[in-house]
C-alpha cells in the first residue's frame, strides 16, 4: 500500500523578515493539498531584538553563539514573535497551522552541544523526533509550525537548534509512515554554478558533483550544511528532496521545472 505524501517545506530567515515575501510563500504553502509541516529560521530578527535589549551577537563561521542571555532572545523571537506570527498569517489563509517549538509536547528533543575546539552555548544537536506526536497533529487535519528550538529533557533547558537540521530530521522521522517530500525554500532560486548568476540554478545535484562542486569552492559557507542535511535525509528515507526559491514552491513541487533537485544518482538531460 502506498504510504500518503507529506510535505514538509523549511522557509529560511531572510524571507521572514520580509514581509510581502513571506505573505506570498504562505499563500503557496497553505494551497499545498496534502499534509504538511512547516520549519522556519528567524535568525536577522533574533539579532536585531537583542540589540535592542543590549544583548551582543556573536556568530562564529556564520553559527550563532548562544549564551543565557541570547538563549532568552532566540526563545522569545522564535518561539514568541516570528512563530505565532507566520501561525496568524496561515490561519487567515484558512491553514489550520499549531506553532510548536520542540518542547512543545516533548515533539523534538536534543542534546546540548559538547564543548570543543569552539563553546557554542545553549545550542542543540536532534537527538529524537517524536513522528507518532506528529501523526496525531496531521492526522486532526492540524498543520505544525515549528521554530528552531528544542529542548534538553533532563534540565528541561530550550536549545538553539539549526533550522535545516530539524527539517531533515523531522522529515526521517516521518518517513517511515509517510512519503515525504522535503522542500528548502530561501531567496535563490537553487544550488548555483556561479553565485553571481541567480540563473545558473543547477538542475540535479548527485553526491558525485556536489563533492566536486565544493572542492572547487563553488558551494561553500551556509550551503555545505543545508546540502549535507539534504543528502542525509534522501539517504535516510525521503523520498525527494528539492531547493528552490520561496516564490517557486508550488512551481518546484508540482512542474519540477524550478529549483534544484538533490538525487542520489545521475539524472540523464534529454
Amino acid at each position: 500500500m502506498r504510504k500518503p505524501t507529506l510535505y514538509i517545506v523549511k522557509i529560511g530567515g531572510n524571507v521572514v523578515d520580509n514581509p510581502d515575501a513571506l505573505q506570498r510563500f504562505l499563500a503557496a504553502f497553505a494551497h499545498l493539498d496534502a499534509p504538511k509541516i512547516l520549519v522556519h529560521g528567524g535568525g536577522k530578527i533574533a539579532t536585531e531584538v537583542a540589540a535592542k535589549l543590549g544583548v551582543t551577537t556573536q556568530m562564529i563561521d556564520g553559527r550563532r553563539i548562544t549564551d543565557q542571555a541570547m538563549l532568552d532572545v532566540v526563545t522569545m523571537v522564535y518561539g514568541g514573535l516570528v512563530n505565532k506570527k507566520i501561525v496568524g498569517l496561515l490561519q487567515s489563509l484558512g491553514c489550520n497551522a499549531l506553532g510548536l517549538t520542540g518542547a512543545d509536547a516533548g515533539a523534538i528533543r536534543a542534546q546540548k552541544r559538547p564543548v570543543g575546539a569552539i563553546d557554542y552555548g545553549f545550542v542543540g544537536d536532534v537527538a529524537e523526533v517524536a513522528s507518532g506526536k506528529f501523526r496525531l497533529f496531521l492526522d486532526n487535519g492540524l498543520v505544525p509550525v515549528i521554530a528552531p528550538l528544542t529542548f534538553e529533557i533532563q534540565k528541561g533547558s530550550m536549545l538553539n537548534t539549526n533550522a535545516d537540521t530539524m527539517a531533515s530530521a523531522v522529515a526521517v522521522a516521518l518517513s517511515a509512515h509517510f512519503d515525504v517530500n522535503l522542500t528548502y525554500c530561501f531567496e535563490k532560486k537553487g544550488v548555483l554554478s556561479n553565485p553571481d548568476d541567480d540563473n545558473s540554478v543547477i538542475a540535479h545535484l548527485t553526491p558525485q558533483s556536489y563533492a566536486a562542486f565544493k572542492a572547487k569552492g563553488v558551494i561553500n559557507k551556509g550551503m555545505v550544511p543545508k546540502l549535507d542535511n539534504a543528502f542525509d535525509a534522501l539517504q535516510n528515507g525521503v523520498s525527494q528532496v528539492i531547493i528552490c526559491h520561496a516564490h517557486e514552491l508550488a512551481a518546484a513541487l508540482k512542474t519540477q521545472n524550478a529549483g534544484t533537485k538533490i538525487v542520489s544518482s545521475f539524472i540523464p538531460t534529454h
